[in-house]
């Protein structure tokens, strides 16, 4: 296959650090990068920096006779698979939206015919601001995608919606806009993708929970709307920001959480990756259990409902059905059974035994289809969640 070429525009913010890194984890993917250095941009990155981690000249200016004889900004606009806005700011934003050509890297933007992403990253009040969400409104509808902003502490002091992606979340939408050639194959799907831990009250202070922490199964609802889907992402409770563009439903047991997969339906899609607690106990204790002198107090357990069992077998039934299977043994045989057990198309393997894996940033899964068993390296969640996304989209021609 072709080397992979970027185009990264690194806008004016105090964010443009993190497109060092950025470019660093592209490198690494055997991906080529070529930057355009805004001036402002320069205030924060250097263009010295920014070459040596790109391995690749940096163009700043449009009415340079050197770039223009070597590398014009109509042949700069082309001569990549992708262009990223990395820190897309407002200024940015609004002259691509309204196509504004004043310096090289709006020309670069308007000259361009290959696709558009941003991640955007600006303070809470002008993201919220009533001309940049008209600005995104304009840039999606002419195709262009986004990969956050986050919600978070900014180094304004401020917190709130407008903090630009992690590194890794944005070289996870780059790759998934790769794999695609660009294009949205999930265009119109409607997808349910449930993450994180649930969590089973005892009394008013103790619960029943587990280790997840959601990081997967954001990762996949994140590569899912990149691809064009319609994602409801249904959280047990996380630390996480919601992924752009996901509708995310905030749950705590299990049984809230079947509840909000059902009103997500119908589907085209259904990926379980939650870790839902097996049992719940019978009763749920309205004062705090107070410590005694006697023996613990016995604690009835009642079986939750199985999430992916009913969505399985639910007459709204979603078209493609994934289920994750998280083993501490056996894994391939646990994995077939429960794939013929739940009545579900494909489940995700992972061996938790792993140290790790649960709360950690890679995953090492096996795929069981009724086709058979693919066993996948150890990777980055995010590049599982591609890999798995990609996958999904070939089941939708």
């Amino acid at each position: 296959m072709d080397q992979k070429r970027i185009l990264l525009i690194v806008g004016g913010g105090i964010a443009a650090y993190k497109t060092l890194e950025l470019t660093r984890l592209l490198r690494k993917a055997g991906v080529a990068v070529r930057p355009i250095l805004t001036r402002a941009g320069a205030e924060f990155v250097t263009a010295l920096t920014l070459s040596a981690l790109a391995e690749d000249k940096v163009y700043s200016e449009l009415f340079s006779l050197t770039d223009q004889a070597e590398m014009g900004h109509i042949e700069l606009s082309r001569s990549a698979d992708l262009v990223v806005v990395a820190p897309a700011t407002a200024d940015l934003m609004a002259k691509a939206a309204n196509g504004l050509a004043g310096d090289l890297a709006s020309t670069t933007l308007l000259a361009t015919d290959k696709p558009v992403l941003m991640a955007p990253a600006m303070n809470v009040r002008m993201w919220l601001h009533p001309a940049t969400q008209r600005n995104l409104r304009t840039l999606q509808a002419d195709g262009v995608s986004f990969v956050g902003p986050d919600d978070g502490p900014m180094a304004c002091g401020e917190q709130g919606p407008g903090r630009m992606a992690e590194p890794a979340a944005i070289f996870e939408a780059i790759m998934a806009s790769l794999e695609s050639g660009g294009a949205r194959p999930l265009e119109g799907k409607r997808a349910i993708v449930t993450a994180g831990p649930t969590l089973e009250a005892i009394d008013p202070v103790r619960m029943l929970t587990n280790r997840s922490s959601g990081k997967q199964g954001y990762a996949i609802a994140g590569a899912l709307a990149a691809l064009g889907a319609k994602v409801t992402l249904v959280s047990g409770p996380t630390a996480l920001p919601a992924p752009f563009g996901v509708t995310r439903v905030d749950v705590e047991s299990a049984g809230q959480m079947l509840a909000a997969c059902e009103a997500a339906l119908p589907a085209d899609i259904a990926v379980c990756v939650a870790a839902v607690a097996d049992w719940r106990p019978a009763e749920i204790g309205d004062k705090k259990i107070k410590k005694g002198s006697g023996a613990p107090p016995a604690i009835v357990l009642v079986e939750n409902p199985d999430i992916l069992a009913v969505l399985s077998k639910d007459r709204r039934r979603p078209g493609l059905v994934i289920g994750f299977a998280a083993e501490t043994n056996d894994l391939e045989d646990n994995a077939q059974a429960k794939l013929a057990r739940k009545g579900c198309d494909w489940i995700v393997a992972n061996d938790v035994s792993v140290a790790g894996t649960m709360g950690g940033d890679d995953n090492k899964v096996v795929l069981v289809t009724p086709r058979g068993i693919e066993r996948w390296e150890r990777m980055a969640k995010g590049e599982v969640a591609q890999k798995l996304a990609a996958r999904i989209a070939k089941e939708f021609p």
